[in-house]
């Protein structure tokens, strides 16, 4: 059993949260790593998370994604010891720490771009990049145009079938794991980084830490390409990220079912990271018609087959969308002393908080088999099984009460709503008779059901 299996994520974006400049001054930002100390510290006391995904750390031009050194701590958010110090704290609190690692492309300032720029075709380092054509020209007149992530000539594509750039990579992860302890990366853009780089990476994870971590950011496509024994341990599930809130939009739970099934037959064992909101996209509020559906997703996200995770400012349920392009307002700074009653008074926090335990208490959560018992476009009920024991998550989407019958996954005398506690709790009716369950849910809701 590794780690990652029974793992919480909390995702951080820590040039937002942290309130740096979007643009890389060289200015430290007061008190951020206090922060970060502060809010990696909450999500493992009040939500149990027990794995902290920060990213992007390494020193960039503007968003992060731009690297400039691969070798040290983005000056904004402060030094290569105070993240020592962080990774340090976390690990002694139980909880792993993962990074993004840009490995695709590079900022323009990056030390083998700027011998490019200054030596064109006798640069030492030119065969690093892609398609560098001396024959064209950009919007910054450098007098050649080059490969790009995305139409960005801001992001520089890297050669990850040179050699050298494999190499300079490898000892990139080699030196994050040496000087700070850092127990995976989060691969960006990894759809389309090159298969034999990724396989090397494998390898290497293998070679510099026991349960070293891979994580591929893939959106499309069949996952099991990159989630596999020679490649990536996980990769980001958009399949299900868009079917959690497009199902409750739409009150259509077969689009979240049909995509489980599809995702499990196509990648078995390998679990894939869970989320209903992150850095790249709009918060869940902003996307759902009906907010009591938060609920609904947050269980989702915690009792289906993958790795659950929250993105910082998800479990207080705030709001996050574009504006005129940008993505900073889905990366926003957050004071966490605005929150201090939330646990007790907001129900997205309570549920979050109460799922966090559940993860921790309930192995079934983790390992259990998923088992399909009732499926319509308004109502959605699978148990996790593990053991002869079995919890039950059932939910309605519907604007009325629905009434749910189904045969028991296991022998049962009795259920207990193991979240009748959090805050907006509604009463559930639960009756068990010849192998049968019935349960009589309120509109709009959703709980998990533990079978004694």
């Amino acid at each position: 059993m590794a780690w990652y299996d029974t793992a919480v994520f909390y995702h951080i974006y820590p040039l937002g949260l942290c309130g740096c400049a979007h643009e890389n001054d060289g200015r430290p930002t007061p008190g951020a790593f206090a922060k970060l100390n502060a809010w990696a510290e909450h999500a493992s006391k009040d939500l149990g998370c027990t794995a902290i995904y920060i990213g992007p750390l390494f020193e960039s031009g503007s968003h992060g994604y731009d690297t400039i050194d691969y070798r040290r701590v983005d000056r904004r958010l402060g030094t290569n010891e105070e993240f020592r110090e962080f990774v340090a704290n976390c690990h002694a609190r139980g909880q792993k720490v993962i990074v993004d690692g840009v490995f695709n492309h590079v900022g323009r300032d990056f030390f083998a771009f700027k011998d490019l720029q200054a030596n064109r075709e006798n640069a030492r380092y030119k065969d690093w990049f892609c398609d560098v054509n001396f024959w064209g020209n950009n919007e910054y007149n450098d007098g050649f145009s080059y490969g790009n992530w995305g139409g960005f000539n801001l992001l520089v594509k890297l050669n990850q079938r040179n050699p050298e750039v494999q190499n300079y990579h490898y000892d990139t992860i080699r030196f994050w794991v040496d000087a700070f302890d850092i127990d995976g990366i989060r691969l960006d853009a990894a759809d389309v980084l090159d298969f034999d780089f990724m396989k090397g990476l494998r390898r290497l994870a293998n070679e510099v830490k026991p349960e070293f971590w891979l994580m591929g950011e893939v959106i499309h496509g069949d996952y099991s390409r990159w989630a596999n024994p020679e490649m990536l341990h996980s990769v980001t599930n958009y399949e299900l990220h868009k079917g959690l809130w497009s199902g409750h939009n739409d009150h259509n739970y077969f689009e979240i079912a049909h995509t489980m099934r599809r995702l499990q037959g196509l990648c078995h064992d390998p679990r894939l990271y869970t989320f209903s909101d992150n850095h790249d996209v709009e918060r869940l509020p902003n996307k759902l018609r009906n907010k009591a559906h938060i609920r609904h997703i947050a269980i989702l996200v915690y009792t289906l087959w993958g790795i659950p995770s929250i993105y910082y400012g998800s479990e207080f349920g705030i709001e996050g969308k574009k504006e005129w392009g940008s993505d900073w307002p889905l990366r926003p700074c957050l004071e966490l002393d605005k929150f201090r009653d939330d646990l007790t008074t907001n129900p997205v926090t309570s549920v979050y908080a109460a799922l966090g335990r559940l993860k921790a208490e309930y192995p079934a959560l983790s390992w259990g088999e998923v088992k399909e018992l009732q499926l319509t476009t308004q109502c959605y009920a699978f148990a996790r099984v593990l053991d002869g024991k079995a919890l039950v998550a059932v939910f309605n989407n519907g604007d009325g009460p629905a009434e749910m019958e189904f045969q028991l996954p296991v022998e049962a005398n009795a259920a207990t709503d193991l979240l009748a506690d959090t805050v907006g709790a509604e009463n559930v009716m639960v009756s068990l008779a010849s192998g049968r369950m019935k349960v009589q849910l309120p509109s709009n809701y959703a709980t998990v059901l533990r079978l004694d």
